[in-house]
């Protein structure tokens, strides 16, 4: 290098440091995420400086073992692309768990994780994390859900051919009518990084209500790229085979498929830990706690449980015994609890998602949900009764944990 080129790339990491701005060191890029190792030091506190990086829009923090929890607190700034200018602070939620089952629990290249958290578009970010004592490994990950993006439209999805051993309900005298469904290929998976088959469970017995956390300021348009954000960060940074939710929403009443291997098909999720196994999900793009839901949010959501468990001619606005696949600091391994059909994510582990505003408003939606239900025939499952021989499990349980 010349003297005169020494001097200008001298005076221009001078620039940034003065600046608070430093290039992320050896940032890895893999099919749209790109990541950043956090420095090993203080056990207690971790934190990067301001950096400019890659384009993203969705963020997070994973750590090396998938069993570890951050027991602290997750903080992020970041710089928009369009205005340049940087937000506020704002937190991540620290509960995403590895699936308790099946063969996600020991693929290699699992991690913990926080949840992601949605930017808009992004070329700048620094991170703060302190707790107890940190996980090892910790990495920020940038997800950038523009790489490789098509067209986007709204579609009926239809069944998938599954094998002869995958049970496929009936519908049953409560069958609700089918919502309409954002396939996966309209909103842009790319199905070459899913390496495995689906895994199906026995049936879907409930469904858990999910936010996505993050940003309410997104516009509909985006939602798309919001999914596809969140497929990414799951499969390339958590290390998971597929997206863990079954279907997304978002505030303008889009429905969205999920994970893979059908709608009608009872697929083991990763979205509830304990309690993925014969539950299904929706999850609603934004932060309940702190926005208010809609009538969009709520017809859709209700129309989609309504819908999946009618499949089973089970009452949406029941309940069930369900028993616990781990302990997650809710419930014990085996430990049985019971649940509305419809319950939300805090119902079975200690988070506060849905949000609290979405939470409150699960019992309109269950009441939605019955309503969708076409009661063709006398319900076997009334209101607040348990089906069959799930009844001697009632005093073991209690309902809204």
């Amino acid at each position: 290098m010349t003297p005169r080129l020494l001097r200008t790339a001298v005076a221009t990491a001078l620039a940034l440091g003065a600046l608070g701005l430093t290039q992320p060191a050896r940032a890895a890029s893999s099919d749209g995420v790109h990541t950043v190792r956090v420095p090993d030091g203080d056990p207690r506190e971790r934190s990067l400086a301001p950096r400019t990086s890659e384009p993203f829009s969705l963020i997070g923090i994973t750590w090396d073992d998938p069993d570890a929890a951050l027991n602290g607190t997750a903080q992020v700034r970041t710089r928009s692309r369009e205005s340049g200018a940087w937000s506020a602070w704002r937190p991540l939620e620290t509960d995403a768990r590895t699936p308790e089952a099946g063969p996600e629990r020991d693929r290699p290249g699992v991690r913990g994780g926080t949840q992601p958290l949605w930017t808009g578009p992004s070329d700048g970010f620094q991170v703060r994390v302190s707790g107890a004592r940190l996980p090892a490994g910790l990495r920020v990950e940038l997800v950038d859900p523009e790489a490789g993006s098509g067209a986007v439209h709204t579609a009926v999805v239809e069944p998938d051919a599954v094998g002869p051993d995958v049970a496929v309900p009936v519908a049953g005298p409560l069958a609700a009518g089918r919502p309409v469904v954002t396939s996966r290929s309209a909103w842009g998976a790319d199905e070459s990084l899913v390496k495995d088959p689906p895994t199906y469970t026995g049936n879907t017995k409930a469904m858990f209500v999910h936010h996505t956390a993050g940003t309410n300021a997104y516009a509909c348009s985006q939602s798309a790229s919001i999914v596809r954000g969140v497929f990414l960060y799951h499969v390339k940074s958590n290390g998971w085979n597929d997206i863990g939710y079954h279907f997304l929403v978002d505030k303008c009443g889009t429905v969205f498929e999920g994970r893979a291997g059908g709608i009608d098909k009872p697929v083991l999720g990763a979205h509830a830990y304990g309690f993925n196994t014969a539950t299904s999900s929706v999850s609603v793009l934004g932060d309940y706690s702190t926005a208010a839901t809609n009538a969009a949010v709520r017809a859709s959501v209700a129309k989609v449980a309504a819908w999946k468990l009618g499949l089973y001619g089970i009452n949406p606005a029941g309940t069930v015994v369900l028993t616990s696949g781990a302990d997650n600091g809710k419930y014990k391994l085996g430990q049985k609890g019971t649940f509305y059909r419809i319950s939300g994510h805090r119902d079975g582990y200690p988070t506060a998602c849905p949000g609290q505003n979405l939470y409150n408003d699960l019992p309109k939606i269950r009441t939605l949900a019955a309503s969708a239900a076409e009661l063709a025939a006398p319900a076997a499952e009334p209101p607040g009764l348990l089906d069959g021989d799930e009844n001697e499990d009632v005093a073991e349980g209690v309902l809204g944990r």
